[in-house]
């Protein structure tokens, strides 16, 4: 069962379960945050083996996935979307089937949609996903209330819970991580043609159209996966941060994508990690990581001390 609220303290969840939950007693001391290498003993437990390969495995593909958005300037896309499989996470959840099903479903429904609805009414794809939004936005909450008996386990899809990840949603994450780099690996040229030179790309012959809608559904489907381990409220931060941060500190595609996952997986395993130490909610400590390294990225950045030299150069 999914964690109520936020990771419901889940890294109380994860010591109630490391110690069996059934005599009392105290976890172990390799489980209390000490530096000895004890520590690597967690690792003997099977949630927190599940939740590493979570942070591993969604980390570096919603990362991967934030270029895409953050360069082609569809920030808002992974706000869409987010709502949409948490919609269809409550829709699972009001029906009996497995939240994650609707979740990939909606998401995917959703990602597909805002290509085709921004060129047939001819305005831009962050209205199509303005639109979507709000009617993704409707459903959650009609879900929501349609929902019988207590709501434990929805409201719990607001905040994700990476330390109750089961074995199945790690699998599922795997071969989501799979498709986006089979996708990758196949039309590289193609996809940075499109989303670092789109005019262009249509130009020399690329199909720049379905490339693009081929980007929106691995998005969609990134972002729906991610969806239980970081919660409806929080993972597009987790597909924009470590994007927007390696962004600030290169001009090259392929380093940017590197960057980004190296950033990606660094925010889920200090956020992790930090919420074991302290007994924090994991999704949003997560988050706050990944927002710490976008803020040191910008401090650092090379683009910003370049911009600043040139605009005193111009004004010379």
């Amino acid at each position: 069962m999914r964690a109520p609220g936020p990771d419901a303290g889940g890294a109380r969840v994860a010591r109630r379960t490391a110690r069996g939950d059934a005599g009392g007693g105290h976890p172990p001391r390799a489980l209390r945050g000490g530096g000895s290498v004890s520590g690597w003993a967690i690792f003997h437990y099977a949630y927190l083996q599940n939740a590493v390969l979570a942070g591993l495995l969604g980390g570096a593909a919603c990362a991967v996935v934030g270029v895409f958005v953050v360069t082609m300037h569809l920030s808002f896309l992974g706000v869409g979307i987010a709502h949409a499989a948490f919609a269809g996470a409550l829709f699972s959840l009001l029906v009996g089937a497995p939240p994650l099903f609707g979740a990939l479903l909606f998401g995917l429904v959703t990602a597909a949609a805002v290509g085709p609805l921004a060129d047939r009414a001819e305005f831009g794809p962050d209205t199509a996903t303005g639109i979507l939004f709000s009617l993704m936005m409707g459903l959650a909450f009609l879900f929501l209330g349609l929902t019988p008996g207590a709501k434990t386990e929805a409201l719990g899809l607001f905040w994700g819970s990476i330390l109750t990840l089961t074995r199945g949603d790690v699998l599922v994450l795997a071969g989501v991580a799979g498709v986006l780099a089979a996708f990758l690996l196949l039309f590289y040229k193609e996809i940075q043609a499109v989303v670092c030179h789109r005019q262009v790309a249509r130009a020399v012959g690329i199909p720049a159209a379905a490339v693009t809608y081929g980007i929106l559904l691995v998005t969609g489907l990134v972002i729906a996966a991610a969806l239980p381990g970081v919660g409806g409220l929080l993972v597009y931060t987790l597909v924009i941060n470590p994007a927007a941060a390696a962004h600030q500190l290169t001009w090259r595609f392929r380093s940017m994508l590197l960057l980004a996952a190296v950033f990606g997986v660094l925010s889920c395993w200090t956020g992790l990690a930090l919420s074991w130490m302290f007994n924090l909610p994991a999704g949003a400590v997560i988050v706050l990581v990944s927002t710490a390294v976008f803020a040191a990225a910008a401090v650092f950045s090379p683009k910003r001390k370049a911009a600043r030299w040139t605009e005193k150069n111009a004004a010379a």
